[in-house]
C-alpha cells in the first residue's frame, strides 16, 4: 500500500512538472508572437503610406494597411493578456512542487519581486491556496463523517489522524464533540501557543490594555519586582535622549521601550562597547552614538528615550557579561527556559522545567551545551509569575556571579510562531491550564496586591 501511495504521489508531482513545462512553452510562444506583432506594427508605423495617411486617418479607415494595424493591435493586447495569465498559472503551479523548501521559496519570491510580478501574483496565489485548502478541508471532514457510526476506539483513531491534517479552525464540531464523551478522545491538537498568543494580541487591539502589558515598561517592571524583594540591576532612575546619555563605563544603555535586544549596548570600556543585537564590538563612543542614531533613523528603536543601568557580570574580571535566562511562564508554572550567551557570538540552549535539554525547532543552528538553572531559581520565578494576573508572560533574568538578577518582562516574545508543532502544542496546554487556574483564583477572590498597587500608580500618573 505504501508503494502505491509513493507511486501516486510521484505521478502527481510529474503531472505538476509537465504542466509547468507546458505553460512555459506557451509562455515562449506568446512572447514570440508579441515580439512579431510589435515588429510588424513598427514596420507599418514607419511606412510612407502610414505617414501620408496620418491627417485623414481619424476620418475613415484607410487601406488594408490600417485594417492590418488594427488587427495586430487587438491581437497584441490579447496575447499580452494571455501571457499574463500564463505567468500566473506557472507561479501557482511552482508552489505545488514538493521539492521546494523555505530557502527556495524565499528565493522565488525575491525573483518575482525583482521582476515586478510579485504583487500581480499575490491575489491569485492567495485565492488558489484558499481553494486548495478548502477542498482538502472538505475531503478530510467528510472522511470523518463516513466513520461517525464506528466504535469509539476505531473512530477516535481516524479522527486523530484527520485532525493532524487540519488547522485548528478547520476541525469540525463533530470531531471536537468526540473529546467530550465518556470515552473521550484527546484534543491535544487544538492546543496551540501560537494561536492563543495571536488571539491575545487581538484582545489587546480590542481592549487597548492587558495586565501583563503594564509590565512591558522597564521602569514599572523594576518597581514591581523590587517590591517583591527580587534583585534588580542598579539604575539611576533617569531617562535620557541620545544627546544627554552619560559617558560612563560598566553600564548598559537600552531603550525604555524596546524588544529583541534592539538598541542595547554594553559599555564595558570606552574602547570596548558590545552591540548586543548585532554581536559586534565598537571601539569608541563616536561609533556608539553613530549606531544609536542609526537605530532611531531606521526605526529599530522607535523613541529617543533611553535608560542606563549597571552591567551584570558573570565574571567581572574577564568582562564576561551575564547570560540570559528567559522563562516562559504560565501563571505560576515554568513551561520552557531559554538560556542565551551573547559574547563573542550568540548561542542558545532550551530547557524544560525538569532540567532536561529539549529541542523546540527554534535556534537549531546556534545551540550549545548550557549550564541551566537551579530548583530554587525555578521556585523564585514561579512565585513571581503567580503575582501577575495573566495566563502567560516571559520573565527574563540575568545570571550574576552569585544569583539571578531580574532583567525584564516580555508579554509577546519575538517569533513565537517558530516553535515546532510538538512544542507549540505543549505550550498551548500550559497556557490553557494557566488560564483555568487564573480564573479559579479570581473566583476564589485572590488579591494581586503588588500588581494592583502598580496598576493604581499607573492610572494615577495617566490622569
Amino acid at each position: 500500500m505504501k508503494k502505491n501511495l509513493v507511486k501516486k504521489n510521484n505521478a502527481i508531482q510529474n503531472s505538476v512538472k509537465l504542466k509547468i513545462v507546458e505553460k512555459e512553452d506557451e509562455l515562449h510562444r506568446l512572447e514570440k508572437e508579441i515580439m512579431n506583432c510589435k515588429k510588424r506594427v513598427k514596420q507599418i508605423e514607419e511606412s510612407n503610406t502610414w505617414k501620408i495617411a496620418k491627417p485623414i486617418r481619424f476620418l475613415r479607415k484607410f487601406s488594408k494597411q490600417n485594417d492590418e494595424f488594427q488587427m495586430l493591435f487587438e491581437r497584441l493586447n490579447e496575447a499580452e493578456l494571455e501571457l499574463s495569465k500564463a505567468r500566473e498559472e506557472i507561479a501557482k503551479l511552482k508552489l505545488l512542487d514538493e521539492q521546494l523548501n523555505t530557502s527556495t521559496i524565499q528565493q522565488l519570491m525575491r525573483e518575482w519581486k525583482d521582476s515586478a510580478t510579485l504583487l500581480t501574483y499575490l491575489e491569485s496565489i492567495i485565492e488558489y491556496k484558499n481553494k486548495i485548502q478548502e477542498n482538502y478541508k472538505d475531503a478530510l471532514s467528510f472522511i470523518g463523517r463516513l466513520y461517525m457510526r464506528k466504535d469509539d476506539l476505531y473512530k477516535h483513531a481516524i479522527y486523530k489522524k484527520i485532525m493532524s491534517g487540519l488547522c485548528i479552525e478547520e476541525i469540525p464540531e463533530f470531531i471536537i464533540r468526540a473529546g467530550l464523551t465518556e470515552e473521550a478522545m484527546s484534543l491535544e491538537r487544538v492546543s496551540s501557543y501560537r494561536t492563543l498568543l495571536h488571539q491575545r494580541m487581538r484582545r489587546l487591539q480590542l481592549h487597548q490594555s492587558l495586565p501583563e502589558w503594564i509590565l512591558d515598561d522597564k521602569e514599572k517592571a523594576y518597581h514591581f519586582v523590587d517590591g517583591l524583594q527580587i534583585p534588580v540591576p542598579k539604575v539611576d532612575g533617569k531617562t535620557y535622549t541620545v544627546n544627554t546619555l552619560p559617558e560612563r563605563e560598566g553600564i548598559v544603555i537600552k531603550p525604555i521601550n524596546g524588544a529583541g535586544a534592539r538598541g542595547v549596548y554594553l559599555v564595558h570600556r570606552f574602547n570596548h562597547i558590545f552591540d548586543v543585537k548585532n554581536s559586534t564590538i565598537l571601539t569608541s563612543l563616536e561609533e556608539l552614538y553613530s549606531n544609536i542614531y542609526n537605530d532611531l533613523q531606521s526605526g529599530a528603536v522607535h523613541q529617543d528615550v533611553w535608560m542606563v543601568e549597571e552591567i551584570i557580570y558573570e565574571n567581572k574580571e574577564q568582562l564576561q557579561a551575564a547570560r540570559d535566562f528567559k522563562f516562559y511562564m504560565f501563571y505560576g508554572k515554568v513551561g520552557l527556559i531559554l538560556e542565551i550567551i551573547r559574547e563573542p557570538e550568540i548561542r542558545h540552549c532550551w530547557w524544560n522545567n525538569e532540567g532536561e535539554r529539549v529541542y523546540t525547532g527554534k535556534y537549531e543552528e546556534t545551540l550549545f551545551q548550557g549550564i541551566g538553572v537551579t530548583e530554587n531559581d525555578i521556585k523564585m520565578v514561579e512565585k513571581l509569575s503567580e503575582e501577575i494576573p495573566a495566563p502567560f508572560i516571559r520573565i527574563d533574568l540575568l545570571s550574576s556571579e552569585d544569583r539571578l538578577i531580574f532583567g525584564e518582562f516580555t508579554p509577546k516574545p519575538g517569533d513565537y510562531d517558530d516553535f515546532n508543532q510538538e512544542t507549540d502544542q505543549l505550550l498551548g496546554d500550559y497556557y490553557l491550564k494557566a488560564q483555568a487556574r487564573l480564573e479559579e483564583d479570581f473566583m476564589n477572590g485572590k488579591q494581586f496586591k503588588a500588581f494592583q498597587t502598580l496598576q493604581r500608580k499607573d492610572t494615577f500618573q495617566l490622569s
